[in-house]
């Protein structure tokens, strides 16, 4: 039996009410990212700008066999460009562990300790699953208050959006990246991700996970004379 697909109207006013349904459908769904354009203005910009602050915050972007994507290889490298020239004093890396052979916070630490960041200087949350627990999180969880967040360039002003939505004053700074196949797959999702966005600002969800006060940053900076 032959699947028939959808029917094209017949008429020339059919056809045009179809046109225009169309083109109403691409303008909403692109209002989340012009949003997310425009709402963080001049807050991102490239790593040689970042305005000196306390907290870097590296959100995850997936391990390949234990170690940190080539993604998000680029992100710890830029953090650790910030620490090396005194620009930030602690990263808080926030990243999925939601099972036990699958940990993003502590390979992005081993990797930063690696590339020379002292492991006190390093702050992990095992529960940023989603770019909105991250910067919520960040906020309640860890008292951070103002940062420079680094992630990709397609990812980077909505990082910025939430964590603004979320209490937390922010500056982005886009992660070097060759525009592959992949970069421009997730600018694509970017999109689509724009629209959670937008429902998380409104809504402001808990994230999956909350709990108790940590007080790592606050410990982090002390042993930097904070």
């Amino acid at each position: 039996m032959r699947m028939r697909g959808p029917r094209l109207p017949r008429t020339r006013a059919g056809r045009r009410r179809l046109v225009r349904a169309v083109m109403a459908g691409c303008v909403l769904a692109l209002l989340p990212a012009t949003w997310l354009r425009l709402g963080t203005g001049d807050r991102v910009g490239a790593l040689a700008d970042a305005p000196r602050t306390d907290v870097a915050v590296v959100f995850g972007a997936g391990l390949w066999d234990g170690e940190p994507s080539p993604y998000l290889a680029h992100r710890l490298d830029a953090a650790a460009k910030l620490y090396r020239a005194g620009r930030v004093e602690v990263v808080l890396v926030t990243g999925d562990n939601s099972r036990a052979d699958y940990d993003e916070p502590d390979a992005m630490r081993g990797y930063l300790v690696r590339h020379g960041v002292p492991d006190r200087r390093i702050v992990s949350d095992y529960a940023g699953f989603d770019t909105w627990d991250s910067c919520v999180r960040a906020k309640k969880i860890f008292g951070v208050d103002r940062a420079v967040l680094i992630s990709q360039g397609f990812h980077i002003r909505r990082a910025v959006a939430l964590c603004e939505a979320a209490g937390v004053s922010s500056y982005g700074v886009g992660a070097a990246d060759e525009h592959d196949v992949t970069w421009y797959y997730g600018a694509a999702r970017e999109v689509f991700a724009a629209g959670k966005a937008a429902l998380d600002v409104v809504f402001e969800p808990d994230p999956r996970f909350l709990g108790p006060r940590e007080p790592g940053v606050a410990r982090a900076l002390r042993t930097a004379g904070h």
